[in-house]
């Protein structure tokens, strides 16, 4: 008998589950919490054959085979080190589904900021150029969802965090982009050394590996260690001298190994890291072969990321923004540097662990004001107030940020309001998603 337990019964929890189950596994689905929406949820699985436990702890038993671990069940917390002491093979939500679709090409995408958007428009190239290719991971489908379709992907593009990397031992893409790193998730995996080796185990599984040659961290520490590595740059190919370049930004054209792909203003969307998104899907398209004219159809019809510095509208000439999916300083720092300086900024929420210096340098030089919310909402000021910033204010809530950057942007001539918290949301919301939501409900709400 196979018997299989899935912990969380969130979106991947689900859809392991469901897997598991047609593939003739007896499933058990657990979760800590319970509500009234969750009850319904185990009401309509058990019609499929698929038991959930609701407010329940994991503890291993000598008659489960498999553990399926959600992305935000800590890999080294104390059930699974004894699940695995106890010989039990305990794999990720994103391993599962790679062994049902590892017949099918990935692109795997993995980095601390720009994996949405590198993913989201990789996925919209890959379609433009006629391939059934959803994206899936952080965004769109769980993973699993797609080994469940009747009809099985061409390519799977897959967003992969940290957490989801470390779950998932076997999976191998036939192309590894790597975007960025900056210390995040420090809670969780203690050292960017770490963080950065669990990030780097999936692109060396990956059969071409491709790099931001504009990030720091990957400049100074990879070359090495990849060495067949290709790289990207927004300042060209000199700018990526000596390391191997493959896509790059010359005469305002994406170049892919010298040939004019896509103009780089055909991509509508703001902010300079965006270009290196748009490099980094861009070699992609390129190394799976794509047309070039379907690459470029697919970047000048992508619309952009909901949260990443989304436009909501426009009131009495003032933009906005929603960029809910800052939620990290470095991401808040590229946020507040893509739009106009004398903003009206909008953060806090549950604060992380990271070097602030480079946000609060460019809240000083680009922030009219700054309204804080949320749990950090008096660390902020005490850190804002150590930097001799003083033009913020408390205002605890999103509906009061709303409404008082409503009031103060005409006065101090601000021509946005930039929702780019550097925090995550679970103070007041279940996740970023949920707190951009609620800007965008109370913008239309007050402005449209």
């Amino acid at each position: 008998m196979k018997n299989a337990h899935v912990i969380g019964l969130g979106k991947s929890g689900v859809a392991a589950a469901r897997l598991l189950r047609r593939d003739g596994w007896t499933v058990v689905l657990s979760d800590r919490s319970s509500s009234p929406a969750l009850v319904e949820q185990q009401n309509a699985l058990s019609q499929e054959g698929i038991s959930v436990l609701l407010d329940y702890s994991f503890v291993p038993d000598s008659r489960t085979n498999l553990l399926v671990v959600s992305p935000g069940v800590p890999w080294d917390s104390p059930p699974l080190a004894a699940a695995r002491d106890n010989g039990l093979e305990v794999i990720g939500e994103m391993e599962l589904a790679w062994r049902f679709l590892q017949d099918r090409p990935w692109v795997g995408i993995t980095g601390t900021n720009g994996k949405t958007t590198t993913t989201a428009l990789t996925a919209a190239i890959f379609q433009a150029a006629g391939f059934n290719a959803p994206a899936c991971g952080n965004i769109g489908y769980a993973a699993c969802e797609l080994a469940l379709q009747p009809t099985v992907p061409d390519w799977v593009i897959a967003e992969l965090s940290s957490y989801q990397i470390e779950a998932a031992a076997t999976l191998a893409p036939k192309i590894g982009l790597w975007t960025t790193l900056t210390p995040d998730h420090l809670q969780r995996h203690r050292t960017v050394e770490h963080y950065a080796q669990i990030k780097a185990s999936l692109v060396h599984r990956s059969e071409v590996a491709v790099f931001n040659g504009d990030d720091p961290y990957l400049r100074q520490h990879l070359p090495e260690e990849f060495p067949d590595g290709y790289w990207t740059s927004v300042g060209g190919k000199g700018a990526i001298a000596p390391l191997r370049p493959c896509a790059y930004i010359e005469a305002g054209w994406v170049k892919f190994e010298g040939i004019p792909i896509v103009r780089a203003d055909a991509l509508r969307m703001v902010g300079d890291h965006n270009q290196q998104n748009l490099l980094l899907a861009v070699t992609a398209a390129c190394l799976a072969e794509l047309d070039g004219e379907a690459i470029a159809a697919g970047v000048e019809s992508f619309p952009g990321v909901p949260h990443r510095l989304e436009h909501i509208c426009t009131w009495q000439g003032i933009d906005f923004i929603n960029d809910s999916k800052a939620t990290n300083y470095d991401a808040a720092e590229v946020g507040l540097r893509s739009v106009a300086a004398g903003s009206v900024l909008i953060a806090g929420g549950e604060a992380k662990e990271g070097d602030d210096t480079a946000w609060v340098q460019h809240i000083q030089a680009r922030a009219a004001t700054v309204l804080l919310i949320g749990d950090a909402a008096p660390q902020f000021a005490q850190r804002l107030d150590i930097a001799g910033y003083t033009a913020y204010e408390i205002v605890e809530t999103m509906d009061r940020a709303v409404a008082r950057g409503a009031e103060v942007a005409p006065a101090l001539g601000a021509s946005v309001v930039l929702l780019s918290p550097a925090c995550a949301s679970f103070d007041q919301y279940p996740n970023f998603e949920q707190r951009g939501e609620h800007f965008r409900q109370l913008c239309q709400e007050r402005f449209l």
